[in-house]
């Protein structure tokens, strides 16, 4: 029951070969931003470009390990340009500044760690439409926030979402539940479409089977033939962790994530498809909000001004290709380890960090 139409060839094809057009996102970026993007100084040599290079290396590992968990990459990556990057590099960064970094890392990082999952059939694009709309404006009023936010109470904000962040993935289970076998898993077809009458939307995301029935229990199958069952129930729960997530993401580049990932495990959508919805509403809104980031300076009265020029490209054009390469490692992580097992050693980074940025808000350092 393969969908013939010309979208969905179209969506098979991008699918197929998601790979090289993730891949090629990044690279455009670089190009783009070395031969058009204004910086400062106006006329920057190879040294300006080749000085952040390690940071390459530091959010590859980064990505990897938010994209396995599901949660933001900010969440990790602003820390550890206010602690390890000024010991390395010899500079600090303004918060505004840093969070850009992040947000511009993560949107590229989470874009492709989100159409791997789609290609996995484990993206429910209702469930993801529904939560994008409701948190748009959330993230918008966070990011516009933040061109105000004195450094000290944006330290201690960060502090209380890591905190918290930190209290939900250990009271969360990401362990990988054991689906159901949808029985011959062999005529799974490259779109999830079988000759054997396998339950097919025809705007589904991705290889999944899906149907939804009257009672509004759906039934997902994704590329491996595993079957996973739910409902759609819990929209309030979701719309409550997702608004106040939302500011948070715009204010400090994550929490969406980390608030949304506990309130689908709550009502009860199947961790594999959480994870992998919970990547399409965070890549939205982290791309989002680093518009606001860039250009929205001029929206706040009284704000400081934002230029494109102050943006820190030497930077984001080694952190951008590491993020969308360690999104497309992460859902070959995610099903090779125990994800308990990540999830526990970040929730206890996240706490030791909270720590620390309590003591900074509180001029200990």
């Amino acid at each position: 029951m393969t969908s013939s139409s010309p979208t969905g060839s179209i969506q098979k094809t991008f699918l197929k070969y998601q790979h090289v057009f993730v891949f090629l996102a990044p690279l455009a970026f670089v190009v783009g931003v070395y031969f058009f993007a204004p910086t400062s100084p106006a006329d920057p040599g190879t040294g300006y470009w080749l000085e952040y290079w390690w940071l390459f290396l530091a959010f590859i590992v980064g990505a990897t390990i938010v994209n396995t968990v599901g949660i933001s990459g900010s969440a990790l990556f602003v820390p550890f340009l206010i602690f390890v990057f000024p010991v390395v590099a010899g500079e600090t960064l303004t918060p505004e500044t840093l969070v850009k970094i992040g947000l511009i890392s993560e949107s590229f990082g989470l874009s492709s760690s989100a159409l791997a999952f789609i290609q996995y059939g484990l993206v429910d694009r209702r469930l993801a439409l529904t939560l994008v709309g409701g948190g748009i404006p959330f993230v918008v009023a966070g990011a516009l926030l933040s061109f105000v936010i004195p450094a000290p109470v944006f330290h201690a904000m960060l502090g209380l979402a890591l905190i918290a962040a930190s209290y939900l993935l250990f009271k969360a289970d990401l362990a990988h539940e054991e689906p159901e076998s949808s029985g011959d898993e062999s005529s799974v077809s490259a779109d999830g479409g079988t000759d054997d009458g396998l339950p097919n939307d025809d705007d589904k995301l991705g290889p999944a089977g899906v149907e939804k029935d009257d009672s509004g229990t759906v039934t997902r199958v994704d590329r491996d033939g595993n079957d996973y069952g739910y409902s759609h129930g819990g929209y309030l729960e979701r719309f409550a962790n997702y608004s106040i997530g939302g500011v948070f993401q715009g204010l400090a580049g994550f929490g969406i994530g980390e608030l949304g990932i506990i309130s689908m495990l709550r009502t009860d959508v199947p961790v594999r498809v959480a994870i992998g919805t919970n990547h399409i509403v965070v890549a939205t809104t982290a791309i989002l909000a680093s518009l606001v980031h860039v250009f929205g300076g001029s929206l706040v009265p009284g704000a400081h001004s934002i230029s494109l020029a102050s943006t820190p490209w030497n930077m984001v054009v080694w952190t951008v290709p590491a993020t969308a390469t360690g999104g497309q490692i992460a859902p070959y992580v995610s099903a090779a380890l125990d994800t308990e097992i990540i999830k526990k050693g970040v929730g206890a980074l996240f706490a030791i960090i909270s720590v620390a940025l309590f003591l900074m808000a509180g001029g200990a350092f």
